[in-house]
């Protein structure tokens, strides 16, 4: 079984819009095309299929297979190249819930498509990628809802001495599928070996491909707390893999800004260094249309050629420390800093025609009432006002745990050098005095650090536009702005 290294997907945080796009919001066809683009130009080999949040087309394997098929020929669906569907988890979203049911039966009519287009098909979707997972049973309901409800109703009678469905409309294959956990806060990231521990009890399986996601911790906890929990979570499932005997392929869900992960073409062989136990790493929309094409082939080379090897041991009480204490301070600036992210984000382009779950902070789970844009959103506001998000709660920090933080998070002094370039000192005059300070303060901690950097000038000349546009109440402009500013960054947010 060949395991993919390099995921693809449908993350909206380009500013460039790919040549092959016939509508800066991309939907539909343009997304059958990006999947095709992603295994047969850049040497991705596993394309993400999103119906979290928006319309999926259910038919993705029988257009690629048939707009394709000297590809498809050669790099077989289901064996060489993959189709993973990401799904709404009905116990978060409820409105979403039935397109679960709408997704996994895509399954077998998949299934059906590479039947009829190779002589020994593999299944071309085998695999489901369910968001915010916190429980083994919301994982083992997908699981076994498609073993029961989808693949098992193939041995039904369709009424009482009649033949059965499958006799009827065909068999149901694959007979069962694998459900990749996407776990998203600092909580369930310190609690996955109990998770899986309970997923795993009454199951077979040879491997699990369990999925951590770096944005959504950073944007509820701050990047620092979710830098540090995924450590955790990594050397928790090496622990799940020795005890269970079974193999575990974590997969990292890191952007190209520091904030979400700081993983871009130039930068691949640091985040290979700092999270070398991962198996799959994603390629969002930034990574493959932002940056020249040669550049991008490059980087997924090495990430498809690189040997994952453990990590060294993580403290795991100082991490918690550290989170509890950083992410404390992390909110204590949110909360101020929330009208204006919310405001500015309204005019951040969308590049995906979909609506993004909500995470954390929409359910007020982290933050009292706080209700923040989506991750890249809020990363696009944060950094067209010149306050790179990866400051946030920086000024807790005294220098002795500073030290220990460096032996943890091997690239923080890097990931800041590229984040500061992109400060605006005027961005202190949004907030109020205490705020103001706490921001200095975070200054003041990373100066004692060996940081080289140089300020962005031109960034730093579209941000200040940006700024003095919001204090006269200026809107008109702000989205050429905004878009300005990111292809200089080289990512939306």
């Amino acid at each position: 079984m060949k395991i993919p290294r390099v995921m693809s997907t449908q993350h909206p945080d380009n500013v460039s819009i790919p040549f092959f796009a016939e509508h800066a919001d991309m939907s539909g066809e343009d997304e059958i095309q990006e999947a095709y683009y992603a295994f047969s130009h850049l040497g991705c080999d596993e394309q993400m299929w999103d119906s979290e949040g928006k319309e999926v087309d259910d038919f993705v394997v029988k257009k690629l297979l048939s707009k394709y098929p000297t590809f498809f020929k050669n790099k077989k669906l289901g064996k060489d190249v993959f189709i993973t569907l990401r799904i709404p988890n009905p116990t978060v979203e409820k409105e979403e819930a039935k397109i679960l049911v709408e997704a996994l039966e895509s399954i077998p009519r998949s299934m059906d498509a590479a039947k009829v287009f190779y002589e020994n098909p593999y299944p071309p979707i085998f695999e489901v990628i369910l968001p915010m997972t916190t429980s083994a049973k919301e994982l083992n309901r997908v699981y076994y809802f498609y073993k029961n409800f989808i693949s098992g109703k193939q041995y039904q009678k369709i009424y009482e001495e009649d033949i059965t469905v499958a006799e009827w409309v065909g068999e149901f294959l694959p007979e069962r599928i694998n459900v990749i956990p996407l776990f998203e806060d600092v909580e369930t990231l310190f609690n996955v070996d109990k998770i899986l521990f309970e997923y795993l009890k009454d199951k077979d399986f040879n491997y699990l491909r369990v999925f951590l996601a770096r944005s959504d911790p950073a944007l509820n906890y701050g990047m620092i707390s979710a830098v540090l929990a995924i450590k955790v979570a990594l050397k928790k499932l090496e622990k799940v893999a020795q005890e269970k005997e079974i193999e575990i392929y974590p997969i990292l869900g890191a952007g190209t800004p520091p904030f979400r992960g700081n993983l871009s073409p130039y930068t691949v062989d640091k985040v290979l260094n700092e999270f070398s136990p991962v198996e799959t790493f994603t390629v969002q929309s930034a990574f493959k249309y932002d940056f020249p094409i040669e550049d991008v082939i490059t980087g997924i080379k090495k990430l498809k050629n690189f040997i994952r090897y453990p990590l060294e041991d993580v403290d795991e009480k100082f991490c918690k420390k550290i989170i509890e204490k950083f992410s404390k301070e992390y909110h204590s600036l949110i909360s101020p800093l929330a009208p204006a992210i919310n405001e500015l984000a309204k005019y951040v382009p969308k590049r995906r025609m979909r609506k993004l779950h909500i995470g954390l902070f929409g359910y007020s789970r982290s933050v009292g009432g706080v209700t923040l844009p989506r991750v890249i959103n809020f990363c696009a506001a944060c950094y067209s006002i010149g306050l790179p998000p990866e400051l946030l709660g920086v000024n807790c920090l005294d220098k002795e745990e500073l030290k220990d933080l460096k032996n943890i998070y091997k690239n923080l002094e890097y990931d800041f050098s590229i984040a500061l370039q992109y400060f605006n000192p005027k961005c202190l005059e949004l907030l109020n005095e205490e705020e103001k300070n706490k921001i200095i303060k975070s200054l003041e901690v990373l100066n004692s650090l060996d940081i080289k950097y140089t300020v962005h000038i031109e960034h730093k000349e579209v941000t200040t536009n940006i700024l003095k546009n919001l204090k006269r109440g200026i809107t008109s402009n702000l989205s050429e702005l905004l878009i300005e500013g990111a292809y200089l960054r080289k990512f939306l947010g």
